[in-house]
């Protein structure tokens, strides 16, 4: 009879540590751009771990400013490394932990069914007649990343003052992505990663390199003592397993 009852004891307390461990979440800050290659890995990892990851994407700026204000991320993946620089100002994250972990490529994007041939980016281009009242649909060069690297690239191109007053300003990438999309503006900077998984857009140019700060996307835990799934997904972003995935969605791993 004790052994029986203390067999129910062990078999509650396991089916209890089960459901426990069934219901840890990880909640998954990240950029725009990550956002398809982030889904994936996410419902992989959830199948072979039975932890649930909740993803939250917006644009790095918005992301940094949520974790600095106190919302419980566990994890951050920024577009770019000021965003990054400004939580770790903040201690608001696991310094520690912070890494680089992938790399991107800037393109200039046109709708698939527009007729603009491929451009040579230089500052013989005219931007004006080749929008023809249109616009070039980009991330806010205020704060979100992908903007803030296009302007660095039209600066460092000298068509910086032809291209800024004819600006569709986006909250972030995906956004200004979404513009050319569906044809409010004729052309787009965006990165190379949105371009490859949009049906009805094409690559007109791709951004020298050297034209502007390397698109760099690193990744930190948000908290100092961070909980176990945490640490496992965090681990599983930096497998082999992960790399696959980020480099059929176009990114470089590290």
């Amino acid at each position: 009879m004790k052994r029986n009852w203390r067999h129910l004891l062990s078999l509650l307390f396991f089916l209890n540590v089960q459901t426990v461990h069934a219901e840890e979440k990880v909640l998954v800050f990240a950029a725009s751009s990550l956002t398809n290659a982030l889904t994936e890995l996410a419902e992989q990892f959830e199948t072979q771990t039975g932890d649930q990851v909740v993803l939250s994407f917006a644009s790095s700026s918005a992301l940094a400013r949520q974790l600095a204000q106190g919302a419980p991320a566990d994890v951050y993946l920024s577009a770019n490394t000021k965003w990054m620089d400004y939580v770790v100002a903040q201690q608001v994250v696991n310094t520690d932990t912070r890494q680089d972990l992938l790399h991107n490529r800037l393109v200039l994007i046109g709708h698939a069914s527009s007729a603009i041939e491929p451009i040579a980016l230089d500052n013989n281009w005219n931007i004006a007649a080749m929008l023809n009242g249109s616009r070039i649909a980009v991330g806010d060069p205020n704060h979100v990343p992908a903007g803030m690297y296009a302007k660095q690239a039209l600066t460092s191109l000298g068509l910086w003052q032809q291209a800024e007053p004819r600006l569709a300003r986006a909250n972030n990438v995906r956004a200004a992505l979404l513009y050319v999309e569906r044809q409010e503006a004729a052309l787009g900077i965006v990165y190379q990663t949105d371009a490859l998984i949009a049906a009805n857009v094409r690559v007109l140019a791709q951004f020298p390199q050297e034209s502007h700060d390397p698109i760099t996307y690193p990744m930190v835990l948000t908290q100092k003592q961070p909980t176990a799934a945490a640490q496992a997904f965090y681990r599983f972003l930096e497998s082999d397993q992960a790399a696959d995935v980020f480099k059929k969605y176009g990114f470089s791993v590290d």
